[in-house]
C-alpha cells in the first residue's frame, strides 16, 4: 500500500507524519503543493523524495481527512 511510506515516530520530527527514512513532512509537501509548486518542483528541491513518496502523501492526506465536513456561514 502507498500509505506506507508514510510513517509517524515521536522521535521523529515530534511525531509529524513524515515520509519513511527522511524528515520530510506531509505537511511541507502539501504546503508547497498547495503554493502553486509542481511535484518536479518538489523532486528538485528534496532530492531524496520521490514520486511515489509524493503520492503517498497526497493520499495519506486523503485517508486521513474527515469524509464529510459541513461549514455554516452566519
Amino acid at each position: 500500500m502507498v500509505i506506507e511510506r508514510i510513517a509517524a515516530d515521536p522521535a521523529i520530527m515530534v511525531g509529524a507524519p513524515t515520509v519513511r527514512g527522511t524528515r520530510i513532512t506531509v505537511a511541507v509537501i502539501l504546503g508547497q503543493l498547495a503554493a502553486g509548486s509542481s511535484v518536479d518542483d518538489l523532486l528538485a528541491d528534496f532530492p531524496t523524495l520521490t514520486r511515489e513518496d509524493v503520492c503517498a502523501a497526497l493520499a495519506y492526506a486523503a485517508e486521513t481527512m474527515p469524509a464529510e465536513r459541513s461549514l455554516v456561514l452566519t
